[in-house]
């Protein structure tokens, strides 16, 4: 009977630090998201599984291009997932042409899958100034996607952004590393 109560023990104190590691990473280095929509696409599709890199930017900030996770302010437990387009001090304005400008030049980039409609420029219309805790960000589905454009998303501060997405699991045919630059 000793024999089994110490195994028993050793099983428990096994799982528990087992439960315990999960938990640390769960919550403080890496989180899987799925996401839902097409704001993102072609880079993301719905339904596409990620795993979101949490810890990195606890030693990095983030940058241009890189895509995040953060929470949606006026919906609990429902996260967005945009591309970072303006950084901390920066300022961002879209013309009615659909060019986006950062401090009055303008953005190269090849992320956006079209030119963005004049109906969908929203408060970038006017030059908008981050502080400097703020980022601009916008889905790569340019006239499909509900962004900081907007002002129930609205520019994100830093201390909101969760993480980068990093990695796709699902579907298969799709799974490896996401492009960030």
């Amino acid at each position: 009977m000793n024999k089994l109560m110490k195994e028993l023990l050793n099983t428990g104190i096994y799982l528990l630090v087992v439960l315990c590691a999960t938990w640390l990473l769960i919550h403080y280095v890496v989180q899987r998201t799925t996401v839902e929509g097409s704001s993102m696409e072609t880079t993301l599709s719905d339904g596409d599984n990620l795993f979101v890199d949490k810890i990195s930017y606890r030693f990095r900030d983030p940058e241009r291009f890189d895509i995040i996770v953060f929470p949606y302010q006026y919906k609990e437990k429902t996260y967005y997932i945009k591309r970072i387009i303006g950084l901390p001090g920066e300022t961002v304005r879209i013309d009615e042409a659909g060019n986006i400008y950062i401090n009055d030049k303008i953005l190269e980039e090849s992320y956006g899958r079209e030119i963005i409609d004049a109906d969908k420029i929203g408060l970038a219309a006017q030059t908008i100034t981050l502080a400097a805790d703020e980022y601009f960000v916008l889905g790569d589905n340019r006239n499909h996607s509900q962004d900081s454009r907007f002002a129930d998303v609205g520019n994100i501060k830093r201390s909101n952004i969760i993480g980068r997405a990093w990695v796709r699991i699902w579907p298969f045919q799709k799974i490896g590393l996401i492009s960030h630059q």
